[in-house]
């Protein structure tokens, strides 16, 4: 029999894609959990909804007796549910992102132990590390969120990190640097410069565009996940793994590969006040992803981002129907 697993968030961007990726790539068969709020999207899964190996279950990972049920009928798990919106975390305040990222977390594990699987992979975020002391992080870097959302995702890794320890349970924690690609919601920045440039409008850079980060394909981000599932259990079990390129490259230069990826539609940048709680560098180390399991990126910046910018001007009433949806962050 296949292996089952588990992915939670399915909708979402990142583990949309996931679930893309192992029913393209694997036997497996695959179950989608996911509580359709603002960043969960059918839409994502629209390709594979009908698939003969994919169920999707309409739930929140805050349900324990939901989550129980269905613990018990997989063997891999994937936890990818989570709030993940740093602004609205910033202005709205952490309540969902603790119920969300920590509590969340904390009911899964707790299905965990009284059903066991061959493991748990958590994905973290490359947030918990805060700005880069240093080049680059592994994965001893301290933790220093900066965020109460980077605080949660902390939160929920280090809680993963003890049940290992506690109850030698079969855990992964991954921390995935910054994503890209298609699907992704348009309050993210690089489909957020597409989008404005593909509109004619101004791309919005908080401060001064100087802050890096290490940009990770989206597809690049599935295939490490296979790798860890794949990947002999006392091998990863217990491990903290990033998944990142060994590159960083700053907002600003992001900026100026949409518009030259878009061509000329108007659009300029345009600078905002810095936002609070803001990175000004990441850059992930690879060696240890790439020794445990073989994996490494494949896909360059300037090749992502062509194919992402693509996929935005193939489906633009996927994204306008988003930003329809695109709930306000207020300040007051």
């Amino acid at each position: 029999m296949p292996k089952r697993v588990l992915v939670t968030g399915g909708a979402g961007f990142i583990p949309s894609n996931v679930i893309r990726h192992l029913l393209e790539h694997t036997p497996y068969e695959v179950v989608s959990l996911d509580a359709l709020t603002y960043a969960g999207n059918l839409e994502n899964l629209g390709d594979v909804l009908g698939h003969a190996r994919l169920s999707f279950v309409h739930g929140d990972i805050r349900d324990a007796g939901l989550v129980d049920d269905v613990v018990s009928q997989v063997d891999v798990i994937v936890n990818a549910a989570a709030e993940s919106h740093v602004e609205k975390s910033i202005v709205e305040g952490a309540s969902e992102f603790v119920t969300t990222n920590v509590e969340g977390t904390q009911i899964l594990l707790d299905a965990l132990r009284r059903h066991p699987v061959e493991r748990f992979v958590l994905l973290s975020s490359s947030e918990v590390y805060g700005t880069a002391e240093t080049d680059p992080m592994d994965e001893e870097h301290p933790l220093n969120p900066r965020s109460p959302y980077a605080a949660t995702k902390a939160g929920g890794d280090r809680l993963a990190y003890s049940y290992f320890v506690t109850y030698q349970l079969p855990i992964v924690i991954v921390r995935p640097f910054n994503n890209y690609g298609p699907r992704q919601h348009p309050e993210k920045v690089v489909p957020r410069f597409i989008t404005q440039a593909i509109q004619g409008l101004p791309l919005t850079i908080h401060g001064s565009g100087a802050a890096s980060r290490d940009w990770l394909y989206v597809d690049d981000d599935a295939e490490a996940i296979e790798a860890i599932i794949e990947a002999p259990i006392d091998d990863v079990a217990g491990e903290v793994l990033n998944v990142a390129t060994g590159v960083d490259v700053s907002v600003d230069t992001i900026a100026d590969l949409v518009l030259e990826a878009v061509g000329d539609t108007g659009s300029t940048k345009a600078y905002l006040d810095e936002r609070p709680g803001q990175v000004d560098r990441h850059i992930g180390s690879t060696h240890k992803m790439a020794r445990l399991t073989g994996w490494r990126a494949r896909t360059g910046l300037e090749e992502g981002l062509e194919q992402t910018v693509a996929w935005y001007r193939e489906n633009e009433a996927w994204w306008r129907s988003v930003l329809g949806r695109l709930e306000p962050v207020s300040s007051s």
